[in-house]
């Protein structure tokens, strides 16, 4: 792959020629821009809308919530607010803002900001809304003085700190000035409002995002002036872009990647386990995947080891829920069975087979077209045909809008934003989430109830027991493949200094702290 200039001169910015590597260029001048080769396009800006793991990138580096989460084991820690209280029974917190925060535009960011902010998205009901929806209701939130900000639970919320980093603060007098017809969507889909350490210069949808360091940030960080989110879509390409030093990081490695690069001396390889699961979800709602026995046919007709062996740093799912958030080793999963699938198929109104499905995967990323091709291989044992589409990402967001736009299997990393089995229950299985990426079209009362009795429980007794039914329902559903939990798998050339593994949206990389040498 010839070296190619990655972005275009412009006044003030760092120039990257085609022949020298690029961390020593990015310095130009004395400027220190980060660059991270990523397959995702980050589809829109606001917030309160917008989610998946290029998004969240954007957000915590360009906005703040009020706590951040560090560390592993994950740890939540102060941010906007300096300090909380929290009432015994789990219903009250407090929070007190600290004093520096400010706005891009140099306001203050004010209790009635935060209280703003979250009432916003509660009442649009998109993006992380789901994270405190019934569990927060805007006349629970109250501005008790500038720098005081109250919430009243509906009810106890085992999670309530942990969902917090997620929920980003913007400047209300900015989105109240250009709110239109449409609270601000159309605004912040394309324009930043908040308080964080970055802000966007540019945005060049397939091709690149800049950030650049505001003037004065509130909070002390690393040396950076500025990041680059580069658009690759191929996973090779990151690989050998970060092994030549054109790139400082790749968030989209597979496990060839990963040994590749094992003896470069100038990278450090990631190899990290984290709440990850992925699974293939299947249209419950629309065409042949609607009837049960065909998916539980396809559950069991699935080659795992044929997944596992392309995975490499990978251990095979036991169920929906990733080890160290409740789930139940010990619970009984379908595993390749062809008898078994032919009885299923049997018992279905396509015992022979004969139909045609689709699988939709993200373009570019290898590890998903592999195990799209292991599907297919499998369905072949069952007279079932697979049509396998690469899909950019955007394209496959918005292709789960309706039950029959979506495709008949729809691949899905869930990364937790946060380490409690609510984050991947609530977020793939509760049906409030359909229309949406992590839950497209699965809907069960049942599996509904569980959830909600789940995340309103503080008992950890009682919610073990909630969460380990909750568990067997959805095995016993079959809406997904339960496929594997891989290792996160990240490279960052050396002279990247202070970045932290956090086994949270750990590819959404927080630019806060990080320098360049």
């Amino acid at each position: 792959m010839e070296r190619r200039s990655i972005l275009k001169g412009a006044a003030g910015s760092a120039v990257i020629a085609s022949t020298l590597g690029l961390p020593a260029i990015a310095q130009a001048q004395g400027r220190k821009i980060l660059v991270i080769a990523a397959g995702q396009d980050i589809p829109n800006f606001d917030p309160h809308v917008a989610t998946g793991y290029s998004a969240s990138m954007l957000h915590r580096n360009t906005y703040d919530g009020l706590v951040r989460v560090v560390g592993a084991p994950p740890k939540v820690v102060p941010h906007l607010a300096s300090s909380w209280t929290i009432s015994p029974n789990g219903l009250e917190y407090v929070f007190k803002l600290n004093t520096a925060a400010k706005f891009h535009d140099g306001t203050p960011v004010t209790a009635h900001a935060v209280a703003y902010s979250f009432k916003r998205t509660l009442r649009l009901g998109k993006g992380n809304a789901w994270m405190i929806a019934g569990v927060v209701d805007p006349n629970g939130i109250e501005a008790v003085d500038v720098q005081t900000v109250r919430f009243k639970l509906l009810k106890p919320f085992a999670p309530f700190l942990s969902v917090l980093p997620w929920q980003f603060i913007v400047n209300p007098v900015l989105v109240e000035t250009n709110k239109g017809s449409d609270d601000g969507q159309e605004f912040l889909r394309k324009n930043i409002a908040g308080s964080g350490r970055f802000k966007i210069k540019r945005a060049e949808a397939g091709n690149l995002y800049e950030f650049e360091r505001v003037a004065s940030p509130w909070l002390a960080g690393g040396n950076l002036d500025g990041a680059i989110w580069k658009i690759v879509r191929e996973t090779s390409s990151q690989r050998l872009m970060v092994a030549r030093g054109e790139v400082h990081f790749a968030v989209d490695l597979t496990s060839e990647d990963m040994d590749s690069l094992k003896d470069n001396p100038a990278v450090v390889r990631v190899l990290e386990p984290e709440f990850r699961t992925f699974s293939i979800k299947m249209n419950t709602a629309h065409g042949p995947l609607a009837d049960i026995n065909v998916r539980k046919a396809i559950s069991h007709v699935f080659n795992y080891q044929g997944m596992l062996d392309a995975a490499g740093y990978a251990q095979l799912m036991v169920g929906p829920l990733p080890p160290g958030l409740m789930n139940d080793p010990k619970l009984k999963v379908p595993r390749t069975d062809l008898e078994m699938a032919k009885r299923y198929l049997a018992k279905s109104k396509y015992p022979n087979g004969g139909i045609k499905l689709t699988m939709v995967y993200v373009t570019g990323l290898e590890q998903q077209r592999r195990w799209s091709l292991v599907l297919l291989d499998s369905l072949k044992k069952l007279g079932i045909e697979l049509e396998i589409k690469p899909t950019l990402w955007p394209d496959m967001v918005a292709s789960t809008k309706t039950p029959q736009t979506t495709a008949d299997f729809f691949p899905v990393y869930q990364t937790g934003n946060y380490a409690d089995p609510d984050n991947v229950a609530f977020a793939s299985y509760h049906s409030s989430r359909n229309g949406n990426w992590q839950n497209p079209v699965y809907n069960n009362p049942k599996v509904d109830a569980l959830i909600n009795k789940g995340r309103g429980e503080i008992d950890p007794k009682k919610r073990a027991a909630i969460y380990a039914e909750l568990q067997q329902v959805l095995v016993d559903d079959a809406p997904d493949i339960f496929g594997v939990l891989e290792k996160r798998r990240l490279a960052y050339r050396k002279d990247v200094q202070n970045f932290v593994f956090t086994p949270v949206a750990s590819n959404a990389i927080e630019l806060q702290n990080l320098s360049l040498k």
